[in-house]
């Protein structure tokens, strides 16, 4: 673990990377959707929200379903449960592998107290490098936002009822701007229903559409950190698949949540 200054350093090199994609890349959001773009915001960096979880793993992994914005359902491994401790409370976590093409990245989906007011009310994200410790640092600073806050092109996956926290996690991305902000998951599936049309009714058994989906990022260069932390270079997204079953053609993986762009 970094020392707090060689981390602080670490995370705001890590956001201005992030801002520079965002604001010019041809893969940002904002540049692919032609979506005006101003700096993501944070909260303050907070080292409190370093915190050591241990993977509690299912075996054999479950095949799981996350809703996604566009009342589909992506397909995930589910893991197993990281528990740890936050603000005296003991917790846990549902972990998900993306499937195939994604080597040993899992992520985390959550929405926890702040959701739908200062943070993104659908829920945001961790990444993890899967390891045979499954000893881990939960670093909530790092949390980010999938696409589908930025712009309603990108099919996002939803975090389970299970990774609901109820704790605030004051920590990491905030909401880009209120009028992208959802009370909740639900919320974000009604906004792009269009007006007056019937809810689709609820699936049983197997979803009869599915998305398999790439990995989730952080959607911005990394610099390998002193501590040894997997870096993520170059082009943000690189190595991402396209979805094996989308709903339309040309649909690709969507690098900020998991899902994929509507094409």
């Amino acid at each position: 673990m970094p020392r707090p200054d060689a981390w602080r350093k670490e995370l705001d090199a890590e956001r201005s990377l992030k801002n520079e994609f965002m604001a010019g890349h041809p893969e940002s959001p904002f540049v692919s959707g032609r979506v005006p773009f101003h700096p993501l915001v944070y909260f303050p960096p907070d080292p409190a929200y370093r915190i050591p979880a241990t993977l509690e793993r299912i075996s054999p992994p479950a095949e799981a379903y996350l809703r996604t914005n566009r009342d589909n359902q992506a397909v995930m491994r589910y893991l197993g449960d990281l528990k740890f401790s936050l603000h005296g409370r003991r917790l846990r976590l549902r972990l998900y592998h993306a499937g195939e093409g994604v080597g040993t990245s899992v992520f985390v989906p959550f929405r926890d107290v702040t959701s739908g007011e200062e943070s993104y009310g659908a829920g945001r994200y961790l990444t993890l490098e899967l390891n045979e410790s499954d000893v881990y640092e939960l670093d909530f600073n790092r949390a980010f936002n999938p696409y589908c806050a930025y712009t309603d092109d990108f099919e996002c996956g939803f975090p389970p009822a299970e990774n609901d926290l109820p704790v605030p996690v004051r920590a990491g991305e905030k909401a880009w701007a209120a009028e992208r902000n959802p009370r909740s998951p639900s919320s974000a599936v009604l906004a792009r229903r269009p007006r007056g049309a019937t809810p689709a009714p609820a699936r049983s058994g197997r979803p009869a559409a599915r998305t398999r989906t790439a990995r989730p990022t952080g959607g911005a260069p990394r610099r390998r950190s002193r501590s040894g932390r997997t870096a993520r270079l170059g082009r943000p997204g690189s190595g991402l698949g396209r979805a094996s079953s989308p709903s339309r053609p040309g649909a690709r993986a969507c690098p900020g949540s998991g899902g994929r762009a509507a094409g």
